[in-house]
């Protein structure tokens, strides 16, 4: 199913996976590895193994190819729906801080990912 309605965001998302481990900011112990369904300049769809609240932060490590370390960012959960029950769900991420080296990584990325179409 396709959404069809405006479009709201901010910033354009491409199709893209990418490997992300993720944890929640204020649990050190446990962190997941998964991959992006899309990533823009203001956030990413990612696949998790659990649900997470709504504005939950989350302490995120993406590879992305046009920088050979990790990016560090930190992100807040928008939504997290359940995908295929108690596996997987769809967590959509706003990024809450992108300083500029990162935000050009990014941006390389998703216009790269653009071109391709």
């Amino acid at each position: 199913m396709n959404y069809t309605g405006a479009e709201k965001r901010k910033h354009p998302r491409v199709p893209g996976r990418f490997i992300v481990s993720y944890r929640v900011l204020e649990e050190n112990e446990k962190t997941d590895i998964s991959q992006t369904k899309n990533v823009s300049l203001g956030g990413m769809l990612l696949t998790t193994n659990r649900r997470f609240e709504a504005g939950t932060n989350l302490a995120l490590q993406i590879r992305l190819p046009f920088d050979p370390n990790p990016l560090m960012l930190i992100g807040k959960v928008v939504e997290s729906k359940e995908i295929t029950k108690n596996l997987i769900y769809d967590t959509r991420i706003a990024f809450l801080a992108v300083d500029e080296k990162h935000r050009k990584v990014i941006s390389a990325t998703v216009d790269f990912y653009m071109k391709r179409g």
